[in-house]
């Protein structure tokens, strides 16, 4: 039977084929949300194999929508650590042990955003951050093993690159193509463990046609959005997204 046979599994795909086109779109974090919420109705690595073929051609039109806008010094130092935090991923699968990761994750996320609301409360300017690249190295290996294992590489690319104050369409536009990268970089670690039989292929390519629009709808809606209010939505939605991880691992 098609995985896509069952309504209540088809209703949560779509509600997580949407989350990772918004998050691709420009709304960086959300689509973290996008595993966890499939391995409620399917085994946790159908749920990560079916979105990465998703996530790819999502890919491609981020990084075409905002080739223009990236900072190369960022990716360059972040890259590496993802490389190093993808095979950590690979190497352990069948160890780490997901809720409490995710767990870890939620409560970091949530703290960060409720501690950087707390410091540009009322509009207050804050200087940008000026950390070295090494910790944006670190923060890379962590992006790639929460990657690799559940697509929830989001938050720790926030963690790092949001204090830097970019202009908005360049956070959109190097978080495009430092993911755009990993996700590539995934691939073989999905193949070797054999994440891809038929029906999470068949499946994957029913759903591409909703990840397009939403990717596309998202990426017009990020073009118009007023900067000063971007980073504020971001840290809302990191404090939302680390709750939720959190509640989940806490309520399991």
């Amino acid at each position: 039977m098609s995985i896509l046979a069952d309504p209540a599994t088809l209703a949560v795909l779509i509600i997580a084929v949407v989350l990772v086109g918004m998050a691709k779109g420009g709304l960086a974090g959300v689509g973290a949300l996008a595993t966890p919420l499939v391995a409620l109705v399917l085994p946790p690595a159908t749920a990560a194999a079916i979105l990465l073929p998703i996530l790819i051609v999502q890919d491609v039109i981020s990084v075409w929508s905002f080739r223009h806008t990236w900072d190369g010094w960022i990716i360059g130092w972040m890259l590496p650590g993802a490389a190093a935090g993808i095979a950590a991923g690979w190497y352990y699968a069948e160890r780490v042990n997901e809720g409490q990761l995710m767990m870890a994750l939620g409560a970091i996320t949530l703290a960060f955003g409720v501690y950087r609301l707390w410091v540009e409360r009322g509009g207050r300017i804050v200087a940008p951050s000026t950390s070295p690249g090494w910790v944006g190295t670190f923060f890379g290996g962590i992006m790639g093993l929460t990657s690799q294992i559940a697509h929830a590489g989001g938050p720790p690319f926030q963690m790092w690159v949001t204090p830097r104050k970019l202009p908005h369409l360049t956070f959109i536009g190097t978080s495009a193509i430092l993911f755009a990268i990993v996700n590539w970089m995934k691939v073989p670690a999905y193949l070797a463990l054999g994440a891809f039989p038929h029906e999470v292929v068949v499946a994957a390519l029913l759903l591409m046609p909703l990840a397009i629009v939403s990717t596309l709808v998202t990426v017009r809606w990020m073009k118009r959005m007023n900067p000063a209010r971007f980073y504020v939505l971001i840290y809302v939605l990191m404090v939302l997204l680390g709750a939720k991880l959190l509640w989940d691992r806490v309520s399991a």
